[in-house]
């Protein structure tokens, strides 16, 4: 029992260092231009611009996505609330990929049950895509047998550092130590 409870102590302090090390490492990335246009619910512009020498996250998904958007979104509240003040820090984001149902009022009302500080935007059909591809995010269209649609795509959040720079990815499937400490970090850049 001593020998498990050691080596789940070893495995979570291994998963922290090798985070701390990914997102201290220097990076030859250069600060790619994640360059977007979208509106918030209460329909005002909001460009990337506003982001600059910032933190944050973005996380594309759509209001009738069945359980990985909305549980992502959950998840990422819990973490934001976890972290505490160091939350203030970031901001989050998250980018309609559905522009043909995801109205501003239904956006507005499906973010009422997430963290407040989770802006919620979306465009038309090409500021969608511009925005997905700022971050090589994917997303389609698939068809389903009512004669209705549902969304493929890209389910991890991407956290972008202050300097503009990728950090990496939030996957809601790591340990939550590991989630834990990458918004930390997130939010020290």
């Amino acid at each position: 029992m001593r020998r498990r409870t050691l080596l789940a102590l070893a495995a979570g302090l291994a998963a922290i260092v090798t985070v701390t090390v990914a997102a201290k490492a220097p990076s030859g990335e250069t600060a790619k231009r994640r360059a977007f246009e979208l509106e918030t619910v209460d329909g005002r512009p909001f460009r990337s611009a506003a982001l600059a020498g910032k933190p944050y996250l973005v996380f594309f998904g759509f209001t009738h996505c069945p359980d990985v958007c909305p549980t992502a979104l959950f998840e990422l509240s819990g973490l934001l609330k976890d972290i505490g003040p160091a939350a203030d820090r970031i901001t989050p984001l998250f980018i309609s990929i559905d522009p043909e149902r995801d109205t501003a009022d239904l956006l507005k009302l499906y973010m009422t049950s997430f963290d407040p500080r989770i802006i919620a935007l979306r465009g038309d059909a090409a500021q969608t895509k511009a925005a997905a591809d700022a971050f090589s995010a994917f997303y389609r269209k698939v068809p389903t047998a009512s004669d209705s649609y549902t969304m493929d795509h890209t389910a991890g959040l991407f956290l972008i550092r202050a300097d503009g720079r990728l950090q990496g990815m939030l996957d809601m499937h790591e340990p939550r130590e590991t989630q834990l400490q990458k918004l930390r970090l997130l939010a020290g850049s």
